[in-house]
């Protein structure tokens, strides 16, 4: 039962919280950089399979054994965000590599961004955990 609180914990804090985000922060600047390689409508089922699978890695490789060794919550959003840069920067840095749209500012603002949202929804989703465990 645990698991199940973490996993959607943090799911449901990630997306929510990357829904604000991404409506009012992040894509104002990707429409400005390459606003016409953007759909008009966000295809939610990729979307709601990457977000699954990430915070299931996250869970697997950092909540899940924060919760079982009894690590803080600065330790899970450290390596949560460790696997967050890696995530969000293999994206990013591939899309800079061999996109000629693709800017720095793109880079650095969704690196940034999904480094601290994995680190932040990870240690939401331990926090949680821990209160009905």
């Amino acid at each position: 039962m645990t698991i199940l609180i973490l996993f959607f914990a943090t799911f449901v804090f990630f997306l929510a919280v990357d829904f604000v985000a991404l409506s009012y922060f992040i894509k104002p600047i990707f429409a400005r950089d390459i606003g016409p390689l953007m759909l008009d409508e966000l295809r939610l089922l990729p979307a709601f399979f990457f977000y699954a699978f990430l915070v299931a890695v996250v869970i697997w490789f950092v909540s899940w054994p924060a919760m079982s060794a009894g690590k803080s919550l600065w330790w899970v959003f450290g390596n949560a965000a460790l696997l967050g840069a890696a995530a969000y920067g293999t994206y990013e840095f591939t899309n800079y590599a061999v996109l000629k749209d693709w800017t720095a500012t793109l880079v650095v603002t969704d690196l940034c961004w999904g480094t601290v949202l994995t680190g932040g929804s990870a240690a939401f989703g331990v926090l949680v955990a821990r209160y009905f465990a």
